[in-house]
């Protein structure tokens, strides 16, 4: 069990409850970010679903091939849902390099890299289920995403041959470009509150098989009112349901919500174990293995980030002189802020520039409305989907309302 997740001693606490029945219908996974929190709450879905009818006779066995956890292993199982905010598209890339570089190699390792790669997509896809989207108005436009993608990692089937390696390489860019569609343009930076109504009538429904699971990611960036809806679920929990939230911020969760969940810490891996991760998991070279986790990812950006705090500072500073930058310039320079990380960089870049390095009580309170700017800005984007042109208007707007502060 827990053969996957590197480093955390909440894999014993786990591994001892499951074992002792004990596990209670509802977890919390808590830790920073990267620590490893979505790959345990998928793996608890996998041991708990396991039909145990393997040659080791022991249920949750990480060698297990029986039709359950094969199915988890794709993350293909439909008693499982996900939902929650998350930025997939650097995992989705490093996951590709991985498999490439692996089938050239005709490595050892391709079978792993090449679920790595599976399940790095499906992270993303699992969170536009139909079951957690039937009726918004958005379907329609999903619907053909998911259904390339899904045509796409069929021919990824652990169970067929792979193609050559120039047709692997197109399904693969394929795969990377309608997965940056998905996510650019429908993932959402809170949970929608229909998104848990549709999946507490499917928590009602009765499993034909096994438990059913509900991951929740960032529980923290909930809303109110998603918060509120959520509770009503856990406070009377179907039988058969197991909820797994996670949060990197403990105290941000609704304290009736903690009241009724069961917390398994996660640690902060020191470097030689996030190296350590990287080789492992990506099985990186050439130098990229002695990066730690966060700092491997974004070598997948499209845009170094001290170059996107670099164009922050040169934007707001422009702003404080009294010009006015082309929204234009600022989004081609910033590579269109795509993926959205890049947006995030950018505005703690701003907010990193206005506070400086001396702050005054009077600098300070202007901060905090440069701030509230830059969360509006982020909000307008990744909630409201205001292009990332007319949001940058905006935004120049109101930080000039406020540079005499300064």
């Amino acid at each position: 069990m827990f053969d996957n997740l590197l480093y955390q001693n909440a894999s014993s606490l786990l591994k001892e409850d499951i074992l002792n029945n004990r596990l209670p219908g509802a977890i919390l996974l808590s830790g920073p970010a990267s620590s490893g929190k979505l790959t345990c709450a998928l793996e608890i879905s996998r041991i708990l679903s396991c039909s145990g009818e393997n040659p080791y006779n022991q249920r949750g066995h990480w060698l297990c091939e029986c039709p359950s956890c094969k199915k988890n292993k794709e993350l293909s199982n439909t008693n499982v849902l996900l939902a929650g905010p998350r930025e997939c598209s650097l995992e989705i890339l490093a996951a590709k390099k991985a498999f490439l570089q692996a089938s050239y190699d005709n490595s050892s390792y391709l079978p792993a890299v090449r679920y790595l790669f599976i399940r790095s997509v499906r992270k993303l896809t699992m969170r536009f289920s139909q079951v957690l989207w039937e009726g918004d108005d958005k379907l329609s436009k999903i619907a053909p995403l998911m259904a390339a993608i899904d045509e796409d990692m069929e021919k990824l089937n652990p169970q067929k041959t792979l193609p050559d390696a120039e047709k692997l390489e197109k399904i693969c860019d394929f795969l990377v470009k309608n997965c940056d569609k998905l996510e650019s343009s429908f993932m959402y930076d809170s949970l929608p509150i229909n998104q848990i109504r549709r999946a507490s009538v499917w928590a009602h429904m009765k499993s034909v098989s096994g438990k059913k699971i509900f991951i929740i990611e960032n529980a923290e960036r909930m809303l109110e009112s998603v918060r509120n809806a959520l509770l009503k679920i856990l406070e009377e929990p179907p039988e058969d349901m197991v909820f797994i939230l996670t949060t990197s911020n403990r105290g941000a969760v609704m304290p009736t919500i903690l009241s009724r969940v069961r917390t398994y810490n996660f640690a902060e891996r020191n470097a030689p174990q996030q190296k350590e991760v990287v080789q492992r998991v990506f099985h990186a070279r050439n130098g990229e293995e002695n990066l730690l986790i966060n700092d491997y990812l974004q070598l997948f950006l499209p845009v170094k980030p001290a170059e996107i705090k670099k164009a922050a500072s040169t934007y707001f500073n422009h702003l404080l002189a009294g010009q006015i930058p082309l929204a234009d310039s600022v989004i081609k320079e910033c590579s269109g802020f795509e993926p959205r990380f890049l947006l995030k960089i950018f505005l703690v870049g701003i907010m990193e520039a206005a506070r400086g390095t001396e702050l005054t009580p009077q600098r300070a309170e202007v901060c905090a409305k440069i701030a509230e700017f830059c969360r509006e800005c982020y909000n307008s984007v990744t909630v409201y989907n205001i292009s990332p042109a007319a949001a940058i208007e905006r935004l120049s707007r109101d930080l000039s309302s406020v540079r005499r502060g300064m």
